[in-house]
This record gives C-alpha cells, sequence and structure tokens, in this order.
C-alpha cells in the first residue's frame, strides 16, 4: 500500500518540477534562435547582478546630437576619431524616424528627426535583455516585446516601466560616435 500512496506524491510533484525545466528549456531555445541573430547579444544575459545600463545612466541627458558637425576635424579615423569615443558606424545605417542596434557597443542609436541622433542603452531595463531592433518608430526588446520611444528612451508598451539609459552620441565626419 505504501507503493500506491508514493506514486501519486511523485506524480504530483513531477508538473511543478516539470513545469520550471520547460521554462528553462523555453528560455534557452529563445537565447539559441538570437544566436544564430548574432552572438553578440547573448553577452548581456550572462553574468552577475549589476544593471549593464548604469554606468551609461551617468549621461542620462537626452543626448542630442546634431548632423551638422563640422567636417573640419581631421581624417576620421576607424577605430579612434579625432574628438575621441568609439566609432559605432556609419551615419547611413541610422534612418530617419528609425535606428540601429549596435550589439558589440551595447548601443542603440537612433534619429527621430533628420539630422538629430540620440544614443540609448540596447539593455532592456525590464530584465536586462537586449534590445533585438528598431520598428516602426520605436527600439524594440524581443523577449517581453517591450517597446520605447526613439525620441526619448521612454517605455511605449509592454512590461518594461523605466526609460532606457541615454548614451552620448555624436557625428564626427560621416560616422556615428559614442562619446564621454
Amino acid at each position: 500500500m505504501s507503493d500506491d500512496t508514493t506514486a501519486p506524491a511523485t506524480s504530483s510533484a513531477i508538473p511543478a518540477d516539470g513545469l520550471r525545466d520547460r521554462r528553462s528549456v523555453l528560455r534557452c531555445a529563445a537565447m539559441v534562435a538570437l544566436a544564430g541573430a548574432g552572438a553578440p547579444l547573448l553577452a548581456a544575459c550572462g553574468g552577475g547582478d549589476s544593471t549593464s545600463g548604469a554606468p551609461s545612466a551617468s549621461g542620462s541627458s537626452s543626448a542630442p546630437s546634431s548632423g551638422a558637425t563640422s567636417p573640419s576635424s581631421s581624417a576620421p579615423s576607424s577605430s579612434a576619431p579625432a574628438g575621441g569615443g568609439s566609432v559605432l558606424g556609419p551615419v547611413s545605417d541610422v534612418p530617419v524616424g528609425g535606428g540601429k542596434v549596435f550589439s558589440d557597443a551595447k548601443v542603440v542609436v537612433t534619429q527621430p528627426t533628420a539630422g538629430t541622433y540620440k544614443g540609448f542603452s540596447a539593455v532592456c531595463t525590464h530584465q536586462g535583455n537586449p534590445i533585438g531592433s528598431v520598428e516602426g518608430g520605436q527600439i524594440v526588446c524581443p523577449f517581453h516585446n517591450s517597446h520605447f520611444s526613439i525620441a526619448d528612451g521612454s517605455p511605449v508598451s509592454g512590461p518594461a516601466q523605466s526609460p532606457l539609459p541615454a548614451v552620448n552620441v555624436k557625428v564626427e565626419g560621416g560616422n556615428i560616435v559614442e562619446s564621454a
């Protein structure tokens, strides 16, 4: 009779553990799917409890940069521009009314209006997942479907309640540069 009472207790414990295991499997499957889009995106998922966006919070101004920077600065270098900072990419990669995620630098750059470039952390404020894209005039985190404004990084929809931290960017020559 003890065998009969043990079986139901064991089987009732399996669904709870099984549910937890299924969630883990689904999370891993989502991360594996993203790896096909770019392995650097997974870097934001690992590590400790420090928030990846925290260092950028110090530059939490709106960080607008005008596209009318003077071309008189010395010839732009692909690794170290004249004014310091690191080159994220060419301005041609960031469309008006849209943006581009620079996953290696964990920065998303938007151009809400012609000639105005804004930088934000590419780490979602909901659970620290990497931002996936800029679509339909919004910055999108694919993990829990949080959407943020391309103008100021504020949450538009989804579970995220905090805005994306600003990152200072500017235009030098034909490049977008992350600046201090």
